[in-house]
């Protein structure tokens, strides 16, 4: 009992010393500053959680009917802009655009009609970070140009940098939705962010992200 009495009466001697108050002091304000940095941060940004990395994928087929009789690449290749990439009959079909391939047969022989995918390309080079943000949670505050980070679940803790570059003008959300509630579903909208694809070519297709848009 005396002891814990003993205890009691040096803590309240040990709080009446000056540099105690003062350390008392600096944690309280500390605690406060970094509460109001947080609201600012939060006040002029907006979080879109369901996000992914999407880039554009062209099928590439033959004008005419055939089989495939030679294949100039393999998936995973990286290839430019109009370079060959089968020969379906006689007709060599090729590329448009560059990119990443995505998908090819691995064995000949096979019969191809018009129309018909034989290679798949992924053009990465107009990859975008694609954003599905509720009519409700900031989308009036959003405006091609604004600045935006972003991260991806891949890469944890690190951070990427873009720019708002399309806003959709209709909501994803197109469909009649019939409901005995008298509350109005929520509508989504996608956000689309540009970014440097040659400074981060960690970045694949498909990959889940989170965007923040800073509005100020």
């Amino acid at each position: 009992m005396e002891n814990n009495i003993e205890k009691n009466i040096k803590k309240i001697h040990l709080l009446k010393k000056p540099w105690m108050h003062s350390l008392i002091s600096f944690v309280a304000i500390f605690g406060l500053l970094t509460v109001f940095l947080f609201w600012q941060v939060e006040k002029n940004s907006i979080l879109i959680e369901n996000s992914d990395l999407e880039a554009p994928i062209i099928n590439i087929s033959p004008t005419l009917p055939g089989v495939l009789n030679a294949l100039y690449v393999k998936e995973g290749d990286r290839v430019p802009a109009n370079s060959q990439v089968a020969l379906v009959g006689s007709q060599i079909i090729s590329t448009e655009t560059g990119g990443i391939v995505a998908s090819a047969p691995l064995v000949l022989g096979a019969y191809f009609v018009p129309g018909q995918t034989v290679v798949s390309i992924v053009n990465d080079q107009e990859m975008e970070v694609v954003g599905k943000i509720d009519e409700t949670k900031g989308l009036s505050d959003v405006l091609v140009g604004q600045q935006a980070t972003f991260t991806v679940d891949a890469f944890p803790g690190k951070t990427y940098k873009g720019s708002v570059d399309k806003i959709s003008a209709t909501s994803d959300n197109t469909s009649i939705v019939f409901s005995i509630s008298d509350k109005r579903p929520t509508k989504t909208f996608s956000v689309k962010v540009r970014f440097n694809l040659a400074d981060y070519p960690e970045l694949k297709n498909g990959m889940s992200a989170k965007i923040t848009i800073h509005i100020k």
